[in-house]
């Protein structure tokens, strides 16, 4: 019985920390898995890296986007084919 006990308050502990997790971004596993010091001091800063890859990506976006369009231009093939030539 005590070890029954002992499993299922495991792994309600375990279901509840992903559930936090899910929810409020709390690192909750990772804290108990050792990988962050204070699962709740990190969480703006997080988010704050979220927001500025999010930026970043979308300045890639384009940018590529920009090179898309001078390498499809046809005045950038005959450049390209003028150049060969020489």
């Amino acid at each position: 019985m005590e070890i029954f006990l002992l499993l299922g308050g495991i792994g309600l502990t375990a279901i509840t920390a992903c559930y936090l997790d899910a929810k409020y971004q709390w690192r909750l596993n990772d804290w108990m898995n050792g990988q962050c010091s204070n699962p709740f001091a990190s969480t703006s800063s997080l988010r704050a890296d979220i927001k500025h890859k999010d930026e970043h990506i979308a300045q890639l976006q384009a940018r590529i986007e920009t090179l898309e369009a001078i390498v499809t231009e046809p005045a950038y093939e005959l450049n390209k084919k003028i150049n060969a030539l020489k």
